[in-house]
C-alpha cells in the first residue's frame, strides 16, 4: 500500500511523473559457474562471460558518463574477488553497487541456512572492495519465503527481485509486525538475457535478438511505464548489452528515456530513500497452501 495522489498514482518526487533507473548485473563467469564449476575448462565460454568485466563494463561506464547518469550495478562476490579494479572503476563512476549473490547461485528452494550463508559471503567479498550494499537482487529473481527476513536482518534497505507490480511498495519481511524493506519491482520483459543470452551447450535458444527490437520494446515500456506513473527498471549484463551494437542501442533508449518530460533518472537507492519516505503499511505476502491435483 502506498500514499497515493487524489488520481491514484505514486507520489513521485516534485516536478517528476515516473520514474526510470539503468541497471546491470555484473554476472561474469559466476552464474555460469554456480551451474556447472567443470565450466573453468571451457576457455571460449569463460572467455564469454569475462568479456563482462574485462570489455563491457568499461564501454558501459563512459556511455553512463557521456549521458550524465548514475546506475545500479548488482555485483556477484566472485566477480568482487576476481575483478576487483572493475568494482573500484563503478565506484569511482558514483554509481551504486549492490548485492547479487555470492556465485550467481541458484536460489530455488534454498534453506535459510545456506542461503544466509551466500549472504553473508557476498557481503564479505564486497567489504573487501570498500562496497557496503544497501540493495539487493536475487540470482535469477528467485526470491524464498525467508529471504526478505534475512535480508533486513543484514541492514538491507530495499530488494528488486519480485515481479508483483509497476510501483515501489514496502514489503513486510515475515508478518504484519515485521520489519519491512522496500521493493522495487522488475520484469523479464525488461531484462536483456532474454534478447540477447546464447552461448551453445549452456543458455539460449539460438536466435539472438536484433538490438533494434530490443530499442523498440524496451522504449514501448519505458513509454507506458512513463504515462501511468509507474517505475522503469532495465536490467543488462555487460557481457551482453555492453557489446557494441547492443551498447549503442542502449545509448540511444537512454537519451530517449531522459527526454521523456518528468522522468526522473536515478539510481534504485534514491528510488528507495523517496519511497521510504512515501509508502505506506507494509503488504504482507501470503503464502499460498499446496494445491492437490
Amino acid at each position: 500500500m502506498t500514499v497515493t495522489f487524489p488520481d491514484g498514482s505514486f507520489p513521485w518526487p516534485q516536478n517528476f511523473r515516473a520514474a526510470a533507473s539503468f541497471t546491470f548485473d555484473v554476472d561474469a563467469e559466476s552464474c555460469v559457474l554456480a551451474h556447472d564449476p567443470g565450466a573453468t575448462g571451457r576457455m571460449s565460454l569463460m572467455g564469454h562471460q569475462a568479456y563482462g568485466p574485462r570489455v563491457g563494463t568499461p564501454r558501459l561506464l563512459r556511455l553512463l558518463e557521456r549521458q550524465d547518469i548514475r546506475a545500479t550495478f548488482f555485483v556477484p562476490g566472485y566477480t568482487a574477488e576476481c575483478y576487483p579494479d572493475t568494482v573500484r572503476a563503478i565506484a569511482d563512476g558514483g554509481h551504486e553497487i549492490a548485492h547479487h549473490g555470492y556465485l550467481h547461485e541458484p536460489m530455488q528452494g534454498v534453506d535459510e541456512s545456506t542461503e544466509a550463508d551466500y549472504l553473508d559471503r557476498g557481503l564479505e567479498a564486497l567489504a573487501r572492495v570498500g562496497v557496503h550494499p544497501i540493495g539487493y537482487r536475487a540470482p535469477w529473481w528467485e526470491m524464498n519465503w525467508h529471504t526478505p527476513r534475512l535480508l533486513a536482518e543484514r541492514g538491507f534497505r530495499y530488494d528488486t527481485s519480485l515481479l508483483d507490480d509497476d510501483v515501489p511498495y514496502r514489503l513486510a519481511t515475515s508478518g504484519p509486525d515485521s520489519a519491512s524493506l522496500i521493493e522495487i519491482p522488475v520484469d523479464w520483459a525488461l531484462d536483456d538475457w532474454e534478447q540477447y543470452a546464447f552461448y551453445p551447450g549452456w543458455t539460449g535458444s539460438g536466435i539472438i535478438e536484433d538490438p533494434e527490437k530490443a530499442l523498440q520494446m524496451w522504449l514501448l515500456e519505458a513509454r507506458a511505464r512513463h504515462a501511468e506513473g509507474g517505475c522503469f527498471v532495465l536490467t543488462n549484463h555487460p557481457f551482453l548489452s555492453g557489446r557494441p551494437a547492443k551498447a549503442h542501442a542502449l545509448e540511444r533508449l537512454i537519451e530517449q528515456v531522459k527526454a521523456l518530460e518528468g522522468m526522473w533518472v536515478v539510481p534504485l537507492r534514491e528510488i528507495t530513500a523517496h519511497a521510504e519516505s512515501v509508502c505506506g503499511p507494509a503488504h504482507v505476502h501470503e503464502r499460498l497452501s499446496s494445491v492437490s491435483v
